[in-house]
C-alpha cells in the first residue's frame, strides 16, 4: 500500500502524472497560490474551460483537461476554510480528497498529485491537514486497484516534513 503513496518537494505544476489536483476557489476561475500557479502554466484554455463548469462546492471535485501542463487533467477541489475546527472542515478536507480520488478512478487515471489543500490562504492547520490528506487516501486505496500512484507535492521543505512526519505515523517502518 504505502508503495503507492509518494511525497516530494516540489511545484505541482511540473508533475509529470495523469492528473494534478487544483486547490480551487468556488468560482474555479483561478486566485492565488497554488490555483494561480496551475492556471498560469495551464494557459487561458484552462480558464476558459473552467468557466463553462459552473463552479463547485466545497468537498467537491471537477476535472479539466490539463492543456500546457505535463499533467493531461486538473482535477479542481475546494477545500474548507479553516474556522477553527468545529465547522466540519475536517470532513470537508476528507471529502475533497475522497471525491478527487474517486474522479480520478471514474476517468481511469493511474497517478494522481495533490498539494497540502487549504493549508495557504485557507488557514487549514498543515500538519491536521496532512493527517486528513494520507489517511482518506491510504483508506481509498485500500479498496481501489486503478490509481497506482499517489504524489503529495509539498511546497517547502517544512511542509514536507510535516508530510514525512505524518506519513511515517501512518506507515510505520515505512521509508
Amino acid at each position: 500500500m504505502h508503495h503507492r503513496i509518494e511525497i516530494v518537494e516540489g511545484d505541482i505544476t511540473q508533475q509529470a502524472v495523469d492528473a494534478i489536483v487544483n486547490a480551487a476557489n468556488r468560482s474555479l476561475l483561478g486566485g492565488g497560490g497554488v490555483d494561480g500557479a496551475i492556471h498560469r502554466a495551464a494557459g487561458p484554455e484552462l480558464l476558459e474551460e473552467c468557466r463553462t463548469l459552473g463552479g463547485c462546492q466545497t468537498g467537491q471535485a471537477k476535472i479539466t483537461r490539463g492543456y500546457r501542463l505535463p499533467a493531461h487533467y486538473v482535477i479542481h477541489t475546494v477545500g474548507p476554510v479553516w474556522q477553527g475546527g468545529d465547522r466540519q472542515e475536517d470532513a470537508l478536507l476528507a471529502d475533497c480528497y475522497r471525491n478527487s480520488l474517486t474522479l480520478a478512478e471514474r476517468h481511469h487515471l493511474r497517478s494522481i498529485a495533490f498539494p497540502a489543500i487549504s493549508t495557504g490562504a485557507y488557514g487549514f492547520p498543515i500538519a491536521r491537514a496532512a493527517q486528513i490528506a494520507l489517511t482518506e487516501t491510504k483508506r481509498f486505496l485500500e479498496s481501489n486497484q486503478t490509481i497506482e500512484k499517489v504524489v503529495f507535492v509539498c511546497f517547502g521543505s517544512s511542509d514536507f516534513r510535516v508530510y514525512r512526519e505524518a506519513y511515517q505515523q501512518l506507515f510505520p517502518g515505512a521509508e
